[in-house]
């Protein structure tokens, strides 16, 4: 069970540290799993995966955040979603990012475009936001796994 404290509360994401204390193996298939027709000559032996080195290279700035909102849905982030979010990866442009801008937090898309940077939204119904010298700002981490329930 991955085990989540809330660190923060009331914007568009609630932010949450991971715990580490307990290890998080969990038994997985020996092959990878076939998208199409299954191989019923494979053999399925079991190993683990502990999600927690699985998911995280960088513990001391790995955060959760659970998504409120559908700015991002055409990139797959969904109303609910939990984040993994790494402080310590440099912005490159393409990147998703949870960003603080104007006393708020959001996850958009960077975008560098001709000098200037855009927080891009994945959802036609919303617009860019170009970011100004007069905007408080900062690319508080990158996101670097979703973790969306299909159902």
């Amino acid at each position: 069970m991955i085990m989540l404290s809330r660190v923060r509360s009331g914007s568009p994401l609630d932010f949450y540290v991971p715990d580490f204390s307990v290890p998080l193996p969990l038994p997985v298939a020996g092959s990878a799993v076939a998208a199409g027709f299954p191989s019923p000559a494979e053999d399925h032996e079991e190993m683990s995966l502990d999600l927690n080195k699985a998911l995280i290279r960088h513990p001391a700035a790995t955060f959760y955040a659970r998504v409120k909102g559908s700015s991002m849905m055409d990139a797959g982030i969904e109303d609910g979603d939990l984040l993994i979010i790494d402080k310590a990866l440099e912005p490159k442009d393409g990147d998703v990012a949870v960003c603080f801008i104007d006393g708020e937090f959001t996850v958009k898309r960077i975008r560098l475009e001709d000098g200037d940077l855009f927080l891009v939204p994945a959802n036609p119904l919303f617009q860019p936001v170009r970011v100004t010298e007069e905007n408080e700002f900062l690319v508080w981490g990158i996101v670097s796994y979703i973790i969306h329930k299909p159902r």
